[in-house]
């Protein structure tokens, strides 16, 4: 190898090198969002894979399953491309120590990041290197090592008020049926306490969220264990709770919580879809005209479904429903565009999905004996 292209390897090397660090420090160091080329292109590629496998798979069970695997993998791929092109780079780096030879160079390269051992680099520029390279696999590995506890603790708190909402709002996750559960399991107690305390709970979980998965995205692929439950289908039906309260019922309790929370929300899911790089309109562009997903006719079947079980529902559906709109334009786009990448479960005023699904209305369990029943 002549004397230009071994110098030619060493620039490049340490521009490889650098890159790589940048994309580990970004990724599970610095506490806020940083785009990598690394990340970005085995996602894709992961994401490409996935939907090849999945062909034909009609049944949403045996997909969730396989769906499943999809962020554990982007992780272990992620560390393996890190280790890769940190072996490549200080190959690179070596090459004037060892002549040119690249074989050579690429065994001492991968004896020092995985601190094997088997082969010493000699002379002061190759044994320097061997030690960058040995310092540099063990701080990869005891990164990933940290960084892995992080993620699922936050999967775990996440989880805890996905599953606890199973019971309010039914499998999959809809909206109006919060409202109904809440309200028939209060009886002739008010349920605005309730709804109260849920929104403000949901409120501060939608923060967690926020600054956990706008940091570290593979949470956003992490799925629940439950089949049917999804925390971004979740986190919709509590919004449109809120926003179906704020419209029928505007004089009833609560009421700031309810847009406390609904503000929260919004602002969380547009975060969201810019971190999966999903095209979202501006919050200030969303006007009251804007279409939304969801008809007037959805609109007044849910209505009439909270009215049937005796909701202080106050407004007409027609005057009501120009303030659902209002508050649904303002995370409706983001919310369809994340629930198609995603995967989600095609829960009810959640749109389509990357394959072909009909919305799955939320199970209901079948009405118990009653102690006066015999």
């Amino acid at each position: 190898m002549s004397e230009v292209l071994i110098w030619a390897g060493f620039a490049a090397g340490a521009c490889l090198i650098v890159g790589t660090a940048m994309s580990i420090l970004g990724a599970l160091v610095v506490p806020r969002r940083v785009r990598s080329l690394v990340t970005a292109v085995i996602d894709g590629l992961l994401d490409g894979v996935f939907l090849l496998a999945l062909r034909g798979v009609d049944a949403f069970e045996r997909r969730d399953r396989i769906l499943g695997w999809q962020a554990p993998l982007t992780l272990v791929v992620r560390l393996t491309a890190w280790m890769g092109m940190l072996v490549v780079g200080f190959a690179l780096i070596m090459l004037p120590a060892t002549g040119g030879d690249l074989g050579a160079a690429l065994e001492d390269a991968g004896s020092s990041v995985f601190t094997l051992g088997f082969a010493v680099p000699h002379g002061g520029g190759g044994q320097l290197a061997a030690y960058l390279a040995g310092f540099s696999g063990m701080a990869v590995i005891g990164l990933q090592i940290g960084y892995l506890p992080t993620v699922y603790a936050s999967f775990n708190r996440r989880e805890t008020e996905v599953s606890l909402l199973v019971a309010r709002a039914g499998t999959p996750a809809w909206g109006p049926e919060i409202l109904l559960r809440t309200h028939w399991g209060t009886g002739s107690s008010p349920s605005g306490p309730v709804l109260g305390e849920l929104f403000v709970r949901w409120e501060r979980w939608t923060a967690e969220v926020a600054e956990s998965h706008a940091t570290y995205t593979t949470l956003l692929r992490l799925r629940s264990p439950r089949t049917n439950s999804h925390w971004l289908t979740s986190l919709i039906a509590v919004m449109d709770a809120a926003a179906l309260h704020l419209a029928l019922a505007p004089d009833s309790d609560p009421k700031i919580t309810a847009r406390l929370m609904l503000r929260m929300g919004f602002e969380t899911l547009n975060d969201m879809a810019r971190a999966a790089k999903l095209p979202v309109p501006d919050l200030a562009q969303a006007a009251d005209t804007t279409p939304i997903s969801i008809t007037f006719e959805e609109f007044a079947q849910a209505a009439a479904t909270l009215r049937s079980v005796g909701y202080p529902v106050t407004e007409t559906d027609e005057d009501a429903w120009p303030h659902f709109r209002g508050w649904r334009v303002n995370y409706d786009r983001a919310a369809l565009a994340l629930c198609r990448e995603l995967d989600a479960p095609p829960s009810m005023w959640t749109g389509p999905r990357r394959w072909p699904s009909q919305p799955t209305p939320p199970r209901r369990p079948n009405p118990g004996r009653t102690r006066t029943q015999k």
